[in-house]
């Protein structure tokens, strides 16, 4: 469905009908790379968990602190998701085989129950 993409401005070079200077595919790859390393940096901890792809979205890399607080960015194949685990020596897991930790479930609990409380106030 390229004319979806390019209605919503999400075509990879810019085309006819979409948003001009639209970052390419390798540009938003970067941005990916460059954020999730930069979260492996700044937090403690931190394991990647390689996700299945679904309807929605492609195979995904979700990267979990040590107090749940997570990030997920999609990547182009499980092989380059394992290199980016080894490459920032993190543990690297299979969410097919292993499952979410209970910590991310945990971290999401308690964003919920803070939001929920100051929508409150």
């Amino acid at each position: 469905m390229a004319w979806w993409s390019r209605l919503l401005g999400r075509g990879g070079a810019a085309s006819p009908g979409s948003a001009a200077g639209a970052p390419s595919p390798r540009a938003e790859r970067g941005e990916s790379s460059a954020h999730m390393a930069e979260f492996a940096r700044t937090r403690v901890g931190v394991e990647a968990y390689l996700e299945p792809a679904t309807n929605d979205t492609g195979l995904t890399l979700l990267l979990i602190a040590t107090d749940g607080e997570w990030t997920r960015r999609r990547v182009p194949d499980a092989r380059t998701a394992r290199q980016f685990a080894q490459d920032l020596a993190m543990p690297f897991y299979d969410v097919n085989f292993t499952g979410y930790p209970q910590r991310m479930r945990d971290y999401n609990a308690r964003q919920r129950a803070e939001e929920k409380a100051r929508r409150r106030r």
